[in-house]
Parts: structure tokens; sequence; C-alpha cells
């Protein structure tokens, strides 16, 4: 059964930066397209930045663009979202997802192009 657990979310000011991480287990790591999510309460899920791992494609959400950057560790089956120059606006509960296929166009950044969810890292940025 594949399983992901996320980890590093927490309190930082504005300006600031954090690293989130996502252990993948029990799916292939070579050949998956791989997401961040974020949500809000009241909110829809949103896509935050993706990656397939066989080519290190990523993608971005306009609102993270150049302060975002996701990445992948094939030995460790691990993927990261490297965040800085947070903002208050980025609070949200943070969810890896992942498909163990590559990345469909039109469904990068959409909760639908995803099977496999994790439980979610609270990131607080305070202004």
């Amino acid at each position: 059964q594949v399983r992901l657990v996320e980890s590093g979310g927490g309190s930082v000011e504005a300006g600031g930066s954090l690293t989130l991480a996502c252990v993948v287990s029990e799916f292939p790591p070579n050949s998956a397209c791989m997401a961040w999510f974020r949500q809000t309460p009241g909110k829809k899920r949103e896509g935050v930045a993706t990656i397939y791992t066989a080519a290190g494609t990523t993608y971005y959400a306009d609102s993270v663009k150049g302060r975002f950057t996701i990445s992948h560790d094939n030995a460790k089956n691990t993927l990261y979202l490297q965040m800085d120059s947070l903002k208050p606006e980025d609070t949200a509960m943070y969810y890896c997802a992942a498909e163990d296929r590559e990345c469909l166009w039109d469904l990068r950044l959409q909760p639908s192009g995803y099977n496999s969810w994790g439980q979610g890292t609270q990131v607080t940025v305070s202004s």
C-alpha cells in the first residue's frame, strides 16, 4: 500500500524559509509524477508545484514561482519543497501527492490528477 508521510511544517515569520519533506513508500521512485498542494479552511486544494521524477521536469503555480523549489531524491524516494521568502498568504496545510505515471499536462496541478496523498503538514507564516 502506498504511503506518503509529510514533515517539516511549522511557524515562521514573513520572509523566512521552511523545507517540507515527503517520504514515499511502496511506490516506484524513478517514474512518477509528484506534487505539493496546499489548502486553507473553506477553500479548494491548490496545486503548488509538481515534478516528473524520471526527467526532473518541474512546474510551479504563478503564486510561488521564484520562491519555492520542488525536488526529489530517488535514492531516498523523498519529495521536497524548499520554501523561501514566505508570505502570510502561504499559510496553509500542505499535502504531497503522487501518481505512478508521467505528469499529465492539464492535471499537473489539479487534485484529480493524483490518487495517493499524504496526511498534510501545517505551515503558518506570521506578518
